[in-house]
């Protein structure tokens, strides 16, 4: 991994639309090596893919709710369930197990109150759960998909 590595992972993060050759001028490559450098990123799973972000707004999916779960169960029988249900449901943009006392954290997307009751009433009737809270966000001060480089070279 070297300043060039690095220098193609900042430019894709912030357009994974920019043609090769544009990308190798901005970072002082020529074209057939930018490539061949993107190509080996992806093969070692650095880029793992290139997708379009859209406007949760403009899609009617503009609310934005964090559901903590907590459970008694915590085997692997009632896990596997527990994420095969919420990965059935399209709504959870995240889905994380946790440290501390919420065992589950989702992010879950949906156009309003009522379509977000439709969401709980699926989780609740498809796994035992001891307690579900919901938090609404009121408002989106900061969103990122691109991810700090700076821990770059003790991570390879």
């Amino acid at each position: 991994m070297d300043k060039f590595d690095q220098a193609i992972l900042e430019a894709l993060q912030e357009d994974a639309t920019v043609p090769v050759a544009e990308l190798a001028s901005r970072i002082g490559l020529s074209a057939t090596p930018c490539w061949r450098r993107i190509q080996r990123l992806e093969a070692q799973g650095l880029i793992r893919k290139r997708v379009a972000l859209l406007d949760p707004q403009r899609l009617n999916v503009g609310v934005t709710v964090f559901v903590s779960v907590r459970t008694s169960h915590h085997n692997v029988e009632w896990l596997q369930a527990f994420h095969q249900l919420v990965s059935s449901i399209p709504e959870v943009m995240e889905f994380y197990r946790m440290a501390g006392q919420t065992d589950y954290l989702l992010r879950v997307v949906v156009p309003d109150i009522a379509a977000y009751d439709r969401v709980y009433k699926r989780l609740i009737n498809g796994a035992d759960l001891g307690d579900v809270s919901s938090s609404f966000a009121m408002e989106q001060i900061k969103y990122t998909t691109k991810l700090p480089l700076d821990y770059l070279a003790t991570a390879v």
